[in-house]
């Protein structure tokens, strides 16, 4: 066989920026098939390294070199389209229709990202950019790439402004549309993206490049390892390494395929490390603070704009009832434009019902990291540490108390940085502090409105890992599935049809039923809302709550108690799985004892997936 051909290489790379250094003599090379993910800090080099590919930079040495012909396109982070240029100008310039109508691939592309043939998402082919969103302009700029087809395809965070459909669709995309003489580096915060279509990783830490094999799973093992050999990371990371890792290994409920390590390292590797949760302590605890009620949505409907003639309106909720108990951690998926942001602020009380009833615990203190931290207005004059301790010098997470200046370097802020005034602050810095600030006031409600803005995969394991140890009921609304599945122990969705839908299985169920609706001609408009949404609709239950649904009461009865011995199947399946993990941890040198263990780690993996699916089939059939 021959080798893969290549298309670019990049030799002894040095770029400085202020007193920075972001390329130090780097090299390394793209060849025909490469699918490439970048990762590493906010600031630390990711974006420059791509520009450089593109040649939209010039590195203070060194060079890139492309083959002959070989031509490189790639998306940025912020667009240069002309204003007065249409949707057709920037995705189809110089196509006639019958040429990009014959073509399956760019059919495709118009239907994914811009909502049809005729980019109905956008209002039409021949609607100007000026006027659109920055959302709207970053699909449009993402479909004119992918409708240009380059051989070297340069995707700097393709996963911004997408919702968790249209994350899946472009995932799908690209797998299915690799060609021969092409290569991909994509720079990404959603971890899931990842993992379902890179094989390889480069990490860029302090202006060197790490390359590694597989996707994001593969990456947390390889690195984890390196930090145990080589003894040069500091403990704490560690720790949020392993833990990252026990999570990925021991895989999400929801999620229909797992990552595969190599077995015997990855269980060497976790052995002995906890749950991320303590789920029953921290229901207890959050049961102390929070007592037995919390948000009670009872026949509720919501239309927007309030105030508004009803024939003006859009009515987001119909009828919903949706009972939030303490300890629930719930993501909250959705169409763009479906009411996401809007439920919390339903329970906020900053938006009114149109009709039903919002009842809220008399111990409730919420907090909400929204998504323009207008917060921060007030500290923009104070030093980081200052805008922390106004609020508190010290808080309480997983039992111990820990100071405003330790939770702050946990989450990236060093004993410098910490200095440094909040005005000076980046986007990702930003959304740190406030996520700080508002752990510090101890709310026992804690909403987080698309948190992965402007953050790095390293500050999202560094949350995830604080929010392991707090107590109290979580809200995460998001597109990063990944980041659902990880922090929150069940999912919703918001449909635009005026319901709150439970999701027993997960993110995949959610896109199930959008693949159902839009089979059933369904779609959504401009903004994403679904076009059915003003149509009648009555409330399906969701969380805790009960109605409709076609059952009978006995019949209801015996599938609640099918749900409930079907967890407590896999609840004693996952149990004894850990035991046997760390019998194989300890027989690493024995083949024998470890042919037994692997054996008996399958059968226990049928036993969990036979429960786990009859409680999808009695969950599915209460609705």
């Amino acid at each position: 066989m021959n080798p893969p051909a290549n298309l670019l290489n990049a030799e002894a790379l040095h770029l400085v920026y202020g007193t920075r250094t972001l390329l130090d003599q780097v090299t390394l090379g793209l060849n025909d098939g490469d699918r490439i993910g970048v990762v590493g800090r906010n600031g630390g080099g990711k974006s420059t390294l791509l520009k450089v590919l593109a040649g939209l930079a010039e590195p203070d040495s060194g060079r890139v070199v492309r083959s002959r012909g070989a031509t490189v396109g790639m998306l940025r982070q912020r667009d240069d389209l002309a204003p007065d240029a249409t949707v057709r100008d920037v995705v189809l310039p110089g196509l006639a229709e019958h040429e990009w109508a014959a073509d399956a691939r760019v059919r495709g592309v118009l239907t994914g990202l811009l909502g049809g043939l005729d980019a109905e998402g956008l209002g039409g082919l021949d609607t100007p950019v000026a006027g659109m969103s920055g959302g709207e302009r970053r699909r449009m700029a993402l479909a004119a790439l992918l409708v240009e087809d380059p051989d070297v395809v340069l995707l700097d965070e393709p996963t911004n402004h997408l919702d968790v459909e249209g994350v899946a669709w472009l995932a799908e995309h690209l797998r299915q549309n690799r060609r021969s003489g092409q290569a991909l580096v994509v720079v990404t915060h959603d971890r899931w993206f990842l993992d379902a279509v890179v094989d390889q990783t480069w990490e860029v830490v302090e202006g060197q490049v790490h390359q590694y094999e597989g996707g994001y799973a593969a990456f947390v093992q390889a690195r984890a390892e390196r930090a145990r050999v080589e003894q040069a990371t500091e403990e704490k990371r560690q720790n949020i390494l392993r833990k990252e890792l026990a999570w990925l290994r021991r895989g999400a409920p929801a999620r229909t395929s797992k990552p595969k390590f190599r077995i015997e390292a990855a269980d060497a590797l976790i052995a002995g490390e906890p749950e991320p949760r303590d789920e029953v302590a921290l229901a207890r605890f959050a049961t102390t603070r929070l007592g037995k009620d919390v948000y009670d949505l009872v026949n509720a409907t919501v239309r927007v704009p309030p105030g508004a003639p009803e024939d003006e309106q859009t009515t987001l909720l119909a009828g919903v009832t949706w009972r939030l108990g303490p300890g629930d951690r719930f993501g909250i998926v959705g169409v763009n434009g479906a009411g996401k942001s809007t439920l919390l602020r339903v329970l906020l009380e900053q938006v009114p019902l149109a009709g039903g009833k919002l009842k809220v615990g008399r111990t409730v203190q919420p907090a909400i990291l929204s998504q323009d931290l207008r917060e921060l207005d007030e500290v923009e004059g104070m030093t980081v540490i200052d805008a922390l301790t106004t609020v508190r010098s010290y808080t309480v997470l997983d039992g111990k108390e820990v100071s405003a200046s330790s939770l702050a370097k946990r989450l990236g802020f060093s004993g410098q940085r910490q200095q440094s005034l909040v005005s000076e602050l980046s986007g990702g810095e930003r959304r740190r502090l406030q996520f700080v600030r508002l752990l510090l006031d101890e709310p026992n409600v804690l909403m987080l409105d698309e948190p992965t803005n402007d953050l790095d995969i390293e500050t999202l394991t560094s949350m995830e890992d604080v929010l392991d140890g707090w107590a109290g009921t979580l809200l995460v609304v998001s597109h990063d599935r990944y980041l659902l599945e990880r922090m929150a122990n069940r999912q919703v969705a918001l449909l635009g049809d005026g319901r709150i839908r439970d999701l027993p299985g997960g993110v995949e169920q959610y896109l199930e039923l959008r693949r159902e609706l839009r089979d059933a001609g369904r779609g959504t408009g401009r903004g994403g809302r679904d076009l059915a949404a003003d149509e009648p609709a009555s409330a399906a239950p969701a969380g805790g709550s009960t109605g409709a649904s076609g059952l009978s009461a006995a019949e209801e009865r015996q599938l609640t108690k099918a749900m409930s011995r079907a967890e407590k199947q896999m609840e004693k399946a996952t149990a004894e799985l850990e035991r046997v993990h760390a019998e194989m941890a300890e027989a690493a040198t024995d083949p024998e004892r470890l042919a037994t263990l692997g054996t008996r780690e399958a059968q226990l993996r049928e036993q969990h997936d036979a429960a786990e699916a009859e409680w999808l089939e009695a969950a599915e059939q209460l609705g």
